[in-house]
């Protein structure tokens, strides 16, 4: 997935709401907030199952989960469109960020926050 399916997917979305009349809808607090139901709806997916059935979901648990990301997704698409906030490059400034932050030669094997590390 790359830069190009990020627009494609953001011009996608944006003619969908167009045609419903639902950019009115569409203020970024809403979208955050309803970004925050589908990602509740996607942890409600694995709620109950142990680590086990969690990597490996029977096929009906395993479309649910898809169709909660593909929603998870969408919002956030949704949300950067409205913000002007270019995904690809966001996400890849804060890998380098997370980089940083977390040294492989100092964290290997260590969950421990950032700010725990000496």
């Amino acid at each position: 997935m790359g830069e190009d399916y990020f627009d494609d997917l953001a011009k996608r979305l944006r003619r969908f709401a167009d045609q419903r009349d639902w950019d009115q809808f569409h203020a970024p607090k809403n979208l955050a907030m309803a970004l925050i139901v589908e990602a509740a709806e996607l942890v409600e997916e694995f709620q109950w199952l142990d680590p086990e059935e969690s990597a490996h979901p029977d096929p009906e648990t395993r479309r649910r989960i898809e169709q909660e990301m593909a929603d998870v997704l969408i919002y956030l698409v949704r949300m950067a469109d409205k913000l002007k906030v270019d995904l690809p490059a966001a996400v890849s400034a804060k890998i380098e960020n997370n980089e940083h932050k977390y040294p492989a030669e100092r964290v290997r094997g260590n969950s421990a926050k950032y700010d725990r590390y000496e």
